[in-house]
């Protein structure tokens, strides 16, 4: 294949299909808004599932590179109800299928992968524009433009290569989360470590839930949910920490000090994430030229999937383009038609997402039944 690949974005989808590229002597180049790969924090931790994006990352030759970066005990699972009581716990044995790393390690092993120059950094899209015969011209915030026939938009949520070929815009699902993280928390937040074990633990309620993991280095890493319009969230000023953690801290009134902490005894200003999603069966017409992965393709709200199906997606992207090398649309196609009926199946996470949080059902009880039924059909 001569016809170089354009990719807009150096999140782990895009990362990962330039990797595969790279392998199979393709060439790419990627623009990143950011300055820097250091410029922002990268997120927390994430399950690499052994059914998509470990296959991802054996594709782009990198496993071993992943099992290095792998922390050991983390898919330790707990479930706590709203007065602290342990009600499920499962043990990391090291033989399950979701081994944890964090977001920014695997970014990292996937950027060391590439030649130095495959990243252009500090290039924001302004602009996409079709010039006809499969041709797109892509403008920078800095007046820069390039033109390539082959643009992959791996830009995420708001992606500015989307409108070549989908009016769909992401919208707002009715839930935000609050992040926060504790540091040194077997010596400065004993019982809310305690609360969380190992590896993760979920406290779910109906409109209200609490998840949180133990990373690297003794962090606790939280995300409260919350039900609420965004009209709601706005009342809110962020600006002042403590007032913000407060208000917050109120809605979970009641419940174990040891849970609450994860929100009362946080180290950093909490965060507000919105959650926005894409309809579950987005797809477009083939456009030739032009496709989508991760994000830009299937935002969702958090369920376990997001990470993994971006690094499938582009794995398989790359794959389809080596086998296609004098038929770029065929591969386009190919990889298009799989990524639709992927993504539209995936399943619920078992945690925050798995009956919806403003169900009746987001309760301890609901979640343990639901893993009673899954190990029954497993065996």
């Amino acid at each position: 294949m001569h016809t170089p690949v354009t990719i807009i974005g150096a999140g782990l989808g895009g990362l990962t299909l330039a990797r595969v590229l790279h392998v199979h002597g393709i060439p790419v180049t990627v623009y990143e808004a950011e300055s820097s790969p250091t410029a922002r924090t990268q997120g927390g931790m994430l399950d690499i599932h052994d059914y998509n994006g470990q296959l991802a990352l054996k594709a782009a030759g990198l496993m071993d590179e992943f099992h290095a970066i792998v922390l050991e005990g983390r898919q330790a699972m707990r479930v706590l109800d709203r007065d602290g009581t342990v009600l499920f716990e499962e043990a990391d044995d090291g033989t399950g299928g979701r081994p944890e790393a964090l977001r920014g390690e695997l970014r990292r092993i996937l950027l060391d992968s590439l030649p130095t120059g495959t990243v252009r950094w500090g290039h924001k899209v302004g602009s996409t524009r079709a010039l006809g015969e499969g041709r797109y011209e892509v403008t920078f915030a800095d007046g820069g433009t390039v033109v390539t026939g082959l643009l992959v938009g791996a830009d995420g949520a708001w992606s500015r290569v989307r409108p070549l070929l989908s009016t769909a815009t992401p919208e707002y699902v009715g839930k935000s989360v609050v992040e926060t993280y504790l540091f040194d928390a077997d010596t400065r937040h004993p019982a809310a470590a305690k609360a969380v074990g190992g590896g993760s633990m979920i406290a779910p309620s109906p409109g209200r839930e609490i998840f949180a993991h133990r990373e690297s280095g003794d962090t606790l890493h939280a995300y409260v949910g919350l039900s609420e319009p965004q009209d709601w969230f706005a009342t809110i000023d962020f600006a002042d920490a403590a007032a913000a953690t407060a208000r917050i801290a109120a809605e979970f009134d009641g419940w174990a000090p040891e849970l609450t902490a994860l929100i009362t005894d946080c180290d950093t200003a909490p965060v507000l994430r919105p959650l926005y999603a894409l309809p579950v069966e987005h797809r477009w017409d083939r456009v030739p030229g032009v496709t989508l992965l991760g994000d830009a393709a299937h935002l969702t709200a958090p369920n376990g999937e997001g990470a993994n199906l971006a690094m499938l997606d582009g794995a398989e992207l790359g794959g389809a383009l080596a086998a296609h090398p004098d038929d770029l649309e065929a591969a386009l196609t190919e990889y298009e038609q799989a990524m639709f009926v992927r993504s539209a199946e995936v399943g619920t996470f078992e945690g925050a997402e798995v009956h919806g949080i403003d169900s009746e059902k987001n309760t301890p009880q609901a979640m343990l039944k639901m893993f009673t039924e899954q190990s029954r059909q497993a065996t």
